[in-house]
């Protein structure tokens, strides 16, 4: 790999989501060499990946690029490449561009759909964690209602405009909310001369509420929400497979379905070389209040992929954005104060809230101190979306967008610009 030599230290992070930028940052008036590693060359903002899917927005309003963003930086730099292993003997990183030393490692690398083994599941949904998903499912969506307005068996007509959801956390609440806003006001027009009153939107949960993690409160306000716009709720349901057309479950109730979406959990995307003991059952690299690894002191984790293990988080810390956010700036100021022989400082995580939208004008959200919903929650959860995307035309495109959206009841970007095949993944 051709990476400048330096007689700095040179600081690796593998990621470039929102831990890896944030800790690039901080390095950014350090005397290091930063090198940030992603098989994508943009900074992909998740929390809103479902409003592509949907047709509310075009990918490259969610996305920026990680070059742009670190371009100040004289210290830094970026190379696309896929990170295949890590020797923590030689402190190197073997990649599908080259080999690579490090004095410092930052594993960021984020997390991946969990499907806990269940090979059918994983062949035959539709996951929704990168860029390229999100577009797989818009165009499985109108490609579906395509196919059923062709069809003459009604039976396969209703499966095709059928939709499960496994899993009611943040995505699968607001992904439901979003396909029965699309079935409320879009698809009429679309498909005049087809029932879309016939589509249907399941929810479904293996646990007896939904947004678990949230307040009970906003738990069945959000319930409440999703059933006046149209959506099947259905609880204490775990489903055990799907063969592309049948969805079971662990009780007598089944769907039949041509898109069944897998919002039902997420594992650390850790790397090759990490040993074993080092990782939790979940695949998160188990790391120290510092968020460094007990075993290689000179590498350290971040984000989604870290676990940093208290007594009133045992499982470690939520895999969301704001964790990320501070354990990368955090890092960043431990990294300085080690190069200078200082002690570590340790982590605090400082909760400040989780939130959730349900549709137009339907939000929910819990702040340490109130919890609110309805149409000042919904004002809140885009302002603090708006906040915290980057790059100015990002937020002008996707406040536009909002704005066009709330006006005109429409979403513009209901485009088939990428045909999806179910046997073809591997642009995943």
């Amino acid at each position: 790999m051709n990476i400048n030599q330096t007689s700095n230290p040179r600081i690796v992070i593998i990621g470039g989501g929102f831990a890896g930028v944030s800790l690039a940052k901080v390095l950014s008036k350090q005397d290091v060499q930063v090198v940030l590693l992603d098989k994508h060359n943009y900074h992909n903002f998740q929390p809103l990946l479902y409003q592509v899917s949907t047709g509310g927005l075009e990918p490259d309003s969610i996305a920026y690029p990680i070059r742009k963003i670190l371009k100040d930086y004289s210290n830094f730099q970026f190379r696309l490449a896929n990170v295949l292993e890590i020797d923590t003997v030689k402190n190197n990183i073997i990649t599908d561009i080259g080999h690579l030393k490090y004095d410092y490692l930052v594993i960021a690398s984020g997390s991946e759909t969990n499907y806990f083994g269940n090979t059918s599941i994983e062949t035959n949904s539709m996951a929704m964690k990168t860029i390229p998903q999100a577009l797989n499912l818009r165009s499985l969506i109108l490609e579906n209602f395509e196919e059923a307005l062709l069809t003459t068996d009604l039976q396969d007509r209703n499966a095709l405009m059928n939709f499960v959801i496994v899993g009611a956390g943040p995505t699968g609440v607001e992904l439901a909310g979003a396909l029965a806003e699309i079935k409320k006001g879009i698809l009429p027009k679309d498909y005049p001369d087809l029932d879309t009153r016939l589509a249907q939107i399941n929810l479904v949960q293996s646990g007896d509420r939904i947004l678990k993690e949230m307040s009970e409160v906003a738990s069945e306000k959000a319930e409440t929400f999703l059933e006046d716009l149209g959506v099947n709720i259905w609880k204490n349901t775990r489903v055990s497979n799907y063969d592309g057309k049948i969805v079971t479950t662990n009780t007598d109730i089944t769907f039949k379905t041509a898109t069944m979406i897998w919002a039902a959990g997420v594992k650390g995307a850790s790397i090759k070389g990490i040993d074993a003991k080092d990782l939790s059952r979940s695949n998160r690299i188990i790391v120290n209040e510092f968020n460094q690894l007990k075993t290689c002191p000179n590498i350290f984790a971040i984000g989604d992929v870290a676990q940093i293990e208290t007594e009133s988080n045992p499982n470690g810390y939520p895999m969301m954005a704001q964790p990320a956010i501070q354990q990368g700036k955090q890092l960043g100021n431990n990294l300085k104060r080690l190069l200078d022989g200082l002690p570590l400082t340790p982590f605090i995580y400082t909760d400040k809230g989780s939130m959730a939208t349900v549709g137009r004008n339907k939000a929910v959200v819990d702040m340490p101190k109130f919890k609110f919903q309805g149409v000042f929650a919904w004002f809140v959860w885009m302002f603090v979306h708006l906040f915290f995307l980057i790059g100015f035309r990002n937020r002008m495109i996707v406040f536009i967008n909002w704005v066009y959206n709330y006006i005109r009841f429409d979403r513009e970007a209901r485009l088939i610009i990428r045909p999806y095949k179910k046997k073809l993944k591997s642009d995943e």
